[in-house]
């Protein structure tokens, strides 16, 4: 029998995970966080509509947790009508946290977690919507191997990819140096993009170029595609969730007294990117301040308007 999987978070990841759950067989039950609508097409696909994270944790036996940032996480956990709240005594239940978190705040959480009996995971995710969609993101996962291996089969219907990190907070280790390094690639990329379109280059042959070269990676290779050279910015990582990693990843740097020159050189990139309104946007806009400085568009090669 298919384990029950609460889900809480319905956003760009979420939301299609749940689906894919779905899709798979799995009894999903969620409950809505911020936003309505993304259960309300849940529950046309076969989702059950719960009323808070209490209820939740009462009709489940595994409850994956995709909202932004710590004080949500908290909030899902141990609020009001948090989770802690609804677990029967009797009952075993495993929290998966796949936010992206401190490692310190997540270790704080799976503490005060395993003093009331609940088993947790961290397995933030990394891949985008259309791998969530499809099943194919990667995991990396911290917290006890014995209870990884409990629940591998549902987690592995969302991951492809499942590397158990070590202790609990080490999957967040992983996925913050991650976003660290997305963070500041990708306003390398559209540094070094804008160049190559102000001096009249075939941007596109310029990423082929270097796709099979020295500087080849994957946004180059998949995100960019999509994204900076379409001139399309809809979401599929937000800008706004994007500057929050990179603030996570520096003030835990600067508790360890550990340097982030490159990192806090693009969180300022991505905050002025915010102050202009792209937060809501994919984090490739971070493009757009070195196009409209350029005054020329990636995607096309062509002037940029000026501003008045």
């Amino acid at each position: 029998m298919k384990q029950r999987v609460g889900v809480i978070g319905l956003g760009a990841i979420g939301k299609p995970l749940a689906s894919h759950l779905l899709q798979e067989g799995y009894p999903v039950f969620a409950c809505p966080h911020r936003d309505h609508a993304p259960i309300e097409e849940l529950e046309r696909q076969g989702a059950q509509r719960l009323a808070s994270p209490l209820e939740l944790a009462a009709h489940t036996d595994i409850i994956l947790i995709l909202v932004p940032d710590a004080p949500q996480v908290e909030e899902v956990c141990f609020g009001t009508q948090g989770l802690i709240a609804g677990k029967k005594v009797d009952q075993a239940l495993t929290v998966v946290v796949m936010s992206t978190i401190a490692p310190l705040a997540m270790q704080s959480i799976g503490k005060r977690l395993k003093e009331l009996d609940i088993c947790v995971l961290d397995a933030p995710i990394s891949g985008g919507p259309s791998r969530a969609a499809s099943g194919e993101l990667t995991m990396m996962v911290g917290g006890d191997e014995d209870l990884l291996a409990q629940h591998r089969e549902v987690l592995s219907a969302v991951s492809s990819h499942i590397i158990h990190m070590g202790p609990l907070g080490h999957g967040e280790i992983a996925k913050v140096a991650n976003n660290m390094i997305i963070g500041t690639l990708m306003p390398v990329l559209a540094e070094a993009l804008t160049l190559a379109a102000k001096l009249g280059a075939d941007v596109e042959k310029v990423r082929e170029a270097i796709t099979t070269s020295s500087g080849g990676n994957y946004l180059l290779e998949k995100w960019l595609p999509q994204t900076i050279l379409r001139d399309k910015y809809e979401v599929g990582f937000a800008l706004d969730l994007m500057l929050k990693d990179l603030r996570v990843a520096l003030a835990t740097a600067q508790a360890l007294g550990i340097p982030t020159f490159a990192t806090g050189l693009s969180a300022q990139l991505f905050a002025q990117a915010q102050g202009l309104g792209y937060g809501q946007k994919d984090y490739s806009a971070v493009s757009l301040l070195y196009q409209d400085a350029g005054h020329v568009t990636i995607a096309s090669g062509s002037e940029r308007p000026r501003e008045a």
